[in-house]
């Protein structure tokens, strides 16, 4: 691990402050070697493979930033802390009653002990387990760009089937950023100059094309504050996640739903793009079953020989979900 410069702000402002004042040291490295950490579930790995080699660590943990908090918003929704545990949120009784598909997906993601540590901000954040990213010796245009994509003619099994590009065909490795996808959560931040934004999940995360090192559409330096809840939707809230072995695995396709009584619901898919993965136009198909709805969703999609059958996968996933919620509320 290569040594770096340590700060633990007070505040949010005092956080994005000293990443603005960073960036602009003259010994400052090119942009994004300044990183904030809090759980480091998948940070400090990073570093210690020297993937991640960031020159200051601003630590965002301390409680009086005020991030560490679940609340009701006021027009019915909720407000989730960046800081906020994925233990914690998948226990809040209004996340397990309203939001029943985000509890299930946190609950479905990595170990007990990874998730008492892992928050909501840096769940978002987390970068791809394709292991051509964490093995230094291949290339990979995520890791180094300009390099190549090793997985395009490698071992392709758990990688994207959509939304690829010839740079890079690397899927995002969240569970949670699927359910907020689906439940269209909004990003709050606090911009390097101090001003907030608010981005829409469907706006956050960036396909690949040919800069699959930019993963979101932040700001170098731009704290992530909160995630907002839109009021509950109602219906039947499914996770369905599909593995190679029950626990601590990711996923080959995943899919959160929440289907109506009327059949109409949403659908978001993880495991199969770089991004969580939803089609709003394929929605409106879900009353004519599954194959009607992959039929949309998963138009123009590139499989690799040796992933193909995840469209076959998604269907029968979704096929399974539908004829499940058809039967008595357990």
């Amino acid at each position: 691990m290569k040594s770096f410069t340590y700060h633990r702000p007070t505040t949010p402002a005092e956080a994005v402050a000293t990443a603005a004042s960073a960036a602009a040291a003259p010994q400052h490295q090119p942009p994004g070697t300044t990183k904030f950490i809090a759980g480091g579930t998948n940070l400090l790995d990073l570093m210690k493979l020297q993937i991640e080699t960031p020159a200051h660590l601003i630590d965002v943990t301390s409680p009086t930033l005020g991030l560490d908090q679940i609340q009701d918003t006021e027009n019915g929704g909720l407000k989730i802390g960046a800081l906020v545990r994925n233990t914690d949120l998948a226990a809040d009784p209004r996340v397990r009653s309203d939001y029943a598909v985000l509890a299930r997906a946190i609950v479905a993601g990595a170990s007990p002990q990874i998730r008492n540590m892992a928050t909501t901000a840096g769940n978002l954040l987390q970068r791809t387990r394709c292991p051509y990213f964490y093995d230094t010796d291949q290339p990979c245009n995520k890791r180094t760009p300009g390099t190549g994509c090793g997985a395009l003619h490698g071992y392709s099994r758990q990688h994207a089937i959509i939304g690829v590009s010839d740079s890079c065909i690397a899927t995002h490795p969240s569970d949670m950023a699927v359910a907020l996808r689906l439940l269209d959560a909004t990003v709050h931040t606090l911009q390097p100059d101090g001003t907030p934004r608010h981005i829409p999940i469907g706006e956050f995360h960036r396909l690949p094309d040919n800069e699959p090192h930019l993963e979101t559409t932040l700001l170098p330096g731009e704290l992530i504050t909160s995630v907002t809840l839109p009021p509950p939707l109602g219906g039947r809230h499914v996770y369905l996640k599909i593995r190679d072995r029950a626990s601590y695995a990711f996923a080959l396709v995943s899919i959160a739903a929440v289907i109506q009584p009327d059949g109409r619901g949403r659908i978001a898919i993880g495991g199969i793009a770089h991004i969580p993965w939803r089609v709003e136009a394929a929605e409106a198909d879900l009353p004519q079953g599954a194959k009607a709805v992959t039929t949309r969703l998963l138009a123009g999609a590139r499989p690799t020989p040796q992933n193909a059958f995840k469209l076959k996968l998604v269907e029968r996933a979704l096929a399974s979900i539908l004829e499940d919620v058809k039967g008595p509320r357990p």
